[in-house]
């Protein structure tokens, strides 16, 4: 029997997050998520879906030629089988992501992968649900990322990025507003006063394509 996922979509287009912004990538959305932060994006992909061969998946990402492949959620983790697809991209050649909620074991994810950790924070209503034991497995090929609703999530932020030594780490920690509930220019300036060890990371795909599905 062939290993198989259940996928909300496959698209080509711009990476608008982490450390290959701008760059074009194509993205696998897996189905399914066990968390519900407010400030969601993708809750179309908490359900749905089709049942497909990862050899089906693979083969439509080869056909765009890609050099990067991000697979998303969703929460990617939550089916098994994204492991053995993670390594499989790997294998392909491509340049691979993977964003998770920091929620999941990250452990046996294939090390050439660089991982997204987005560890949640107060504002997302989903902190407690953070896995801290996956901070010790970060590398410099991974990526840490906040997604910041306020000036109390930033204060919360900053110091999880003390206390772990983050930038120390990981390759890249990444400070997000939330979309609807911070302005990107407040949160640069308060990284800018502290002169934080963190890059500001704005949404590149909704200032070109506000939420639409497959951009």
């Amino acid at each position: 029997m062939q290993d198989t996922l259940r996928i909300t979509e496959v698209f080509y287009s711009l990476q608008g997050e982490t450390r290959t912004a701008g760059l074009p990538t194509v993205f696998v959305r897996l189905t399914g998520c066990p968390l519900r932060c407010g400030y969601c994006d993708s809750a179309y992909a908490f359900s749905g879906g089709t049942v497909r061969p990862l050899e089906d998946i693979l083969e439509q990402v080869a056909s765009y030629r890609p050099r990067y492949v991000c697979v998303t959620g969703g929460e990617p983790l939550a089916q098994p089988n994204a492991i053995p697809l993670l390594m499989q991209l790997c294998d392909a050649g491509y340049e691979v992501s993977i964003e998770t909620s920091g929620a999941l074991d990250i452990s046996a994810i294939d090390p050439r992968v660089s991982r997204v950790l987005d560890l949640k924070t107060p504002g997302s209503k989903e902190s407690h649900r953070n896995l801290y034991e996956n901070i010790a497995l970060l590398t410099s090929n991974d990526q840490v990322k906040f997604v910041i609703c306020s000036r109390d999530d930033y204060d919360w932020a900053v110091s999880k990025l003390i206390e772990y030594g983050l930038e120390r780490r990981a390759g890249e920690v990444l400070f997000s507003p939330s979309h609807h509930d911070l302005s990107a220019r407040d949160l640069a300036d308060w990284i800018v006063a502290d002169n934080l060890p963190v890059r500001l990371q704005m949404q590149l795909h909704k200032y070109l394509w506000n939420d639409e599905p497959g951009r």
